[in-house]
């Protein structure tokens, strides 16, 4: 692992989890081509899911941002596996959609989501610098907060 990388994880006391199985009939990921594609990622922490919840009514926006920066700790868990243990590989975020379980009421998805854009944009520099989206839902799976999924353009 590259060596900024490694030290920009290390900086935030972040130890990348083993790769989280499939919780249904699905893939963890698919490369084609130059292009990694992640499935979405639960704020998964020591196993578990750590935020529950509807935002803007269970969960507030601060705890919320934390579920998402959790949401890409197992993004980078997954591309690490993808990639046979070598972030070096990541050319570029590409994009990430941002699920935000959310109270009808709720306007507020692009600042929850922000928690894993300033995490990817952090730990990789100029190539976790990306597009995305932001989007309430009524529930998420597990009763999960927030799930993210990602589009990595690889080496």
């Amino acid at each position: 692992m590259n060596d900024s990388i490694q030290s920009r994880l290390a900086q935030r006391n972040i130890t990348l989890p083993e790769a989280a199985a499939p919780a249904a009939n699905y893939v963890p990921f698919v490369i084609s081509g130059s292009q990694l594609f992640i499935s979405g990622q639960l704020p998964m922490e020591n196993g578990v899911i750590a935020v529950k919840g509807i935002v803007g009514k269970d969960v507030d926006v601060p705890t919320a941002q934390r579920a998402a920066e959790l949401c890409a700790i197992n993004i980078l868990a997954q591309a690490k596996s993808a990639l046979g243990g070598n972030l070096d590989r990541i050319a570029r975020v590409i994009k990430i959609n941002g699920f935000v379980a959310s109270d009808p009421g709720f306007t507020e998805q692009h600042l929850v989501i922000n928690g894993a854009s300033n995490l990817l944009a952090e730990i990789l520099g100029d190539a976790g610098k990306h597009a995305r989206a932001a989007v309430g839902m009524a529930s998420l799976p597990f009763n999960a907060a927030v799930e993210i999924d990602a589009t990595i353009e690889i080496r």
